[in-house]
């Protein structure tokens, strides 16, 4: 078991107008581990990756980076800190080399092993051709590589990382995800909060879910799927308007009450998604039950896969982690 670099117990942040933020979470995170924080807006990750990096005061509760703890000793973990938020913090009237050798020479890196990182890092991030153009210039996920860049510059024993692919393009967003493993293999210890499943799925050792301030489910990817213990069915239904829809949601779960194999029936824009136990044998029965009793289900496309990250979040919220990130399914003509 490595040992913890990362270390939050009983962390609690009330904001002045009476918002509980953050309610009692406590976890660990062990040496060269990604953590994945899973939640959506307003769960509470932003507030505590602000804690860790000692830019806000918890209410109660106890933090500490690299052994140092947060409030009284800042100064330490800052220096053995990177830190990247949701919108990147950059100089838009510098260049990228420029942007990269402030923060380096704030965190007293020596001239020559700057010059040397610089390059290193712009060549890491593909961003030497445009080493000399302005920031302000950059598409966005240039402007998240360079960001990533200054983060990196210092050679932080703890990488810090605040929705970082947030409304990137899909080209952009994978560039990213592959900076990313190649930082996590090469040993960093790093905190990524993100309400994207698949980029949790892809890049993360374990993953906490976080709703309402509170830690719900902690596990490795794998293993929170696997507790799921049902497949997934999706049903593409064909309605005539959002009324039909949810009339036609609503058929469906009652043509399905008492189904042995049924564990639960979440709408969706497309229809209703299924956990079902052994789907592959469960399926003809189904179709048969949504076929009766003079209630109209038009099932137009239906598929079956494993259950995902979104599935693990519904069951341990009730809700989905966004409906606009949802991993919408690939329909199969019926």
């Amino acid at each position: 078991m490595p040992s913890s670099v990362i270390e939050v117990e009983n962390l609690v942040k009330v904001y002045s107008g009476g918002t509980r933020a953050v309610d009692g979470i406590s976890f660990h995170v062990g040496a060269g581990e990604l953590l994945g924080f899973l939640g959506p807006n307003g769960a509470g990750k932003t507030t505590t990756i602000r804690i860790l990096a000692t830019l806000l005061a918890a209410t109660s509760g106890a933090a500490r980076v690299a052994g140092f703890d947060v409030t009284t000793q800042a100064s330490d973990v800052r220096r053995r800190l990177g830190l990247a938020m949701q919108t990147p913090t950059l100089d838009t009237f510098a260049t990228g080399r420029e942007n990269i050798e402030l923060i380096g020479r704030m965190h007293r890196v020596p001239r020559a092993e700057l010059k040397r990182r610089t390059d290193e890092l712009l060549e890491l991030m593909g961003l030497t051709a445009v080493a000399r153009k302005l920031a302000g210039t950059y598409s966005g996920g240039m402007r998240r590589r360079l960001d990533l860049a200054c983060a990196l510059v210092h050679r932080p024993q703890v990488l810090i990382l605040d929705e970082p692919t947030e409304g990137l393009d899909p080209q952009s967003r994978i560039a990213l995800w592959d900076e990313l493993e190649r930082i996590s293999q090469d040993g960093t210890t790093m905190l990524l909060t993100t309400h994207y499943m698949e980029e949790a799925d892809r890049l993360c050792n374990r993953v906490a879910i976080i709703d309402n301030g509170r830690i719900v489910v902690d596990g490795s990817p794998a293993d929170l799927k696997a507790g799921i213990g049902a497949d997934t069915v999706t049903l593409q239904l064909d309605a005539n308007g959002p009324e039909d829809l949810a009339r036609q949601q609503e058929d469906v779960r009652g043509l399905l009450r008492g189904f042995g194999s049924l564990e639960s029936v979440t709408p969706e824009p497309f229809g209703v998604r299924l956990a079902i136990r052994d789907a592959g044998r469960a399926i003809p029965e189904l179709m048969r039950r949504l076929d009766g009793n003079g209630r109209v289900v038009h099932v137009i496309g239906l598929a079956v896969g494993q259950p995902s990250l979104d599935d693990v979040f519904v069951k341990y919220t009730g809700r989905r982690i966004r409906a606009e990130a949802a991993d919408h399914p690939i329909i199969l003509g019926w």
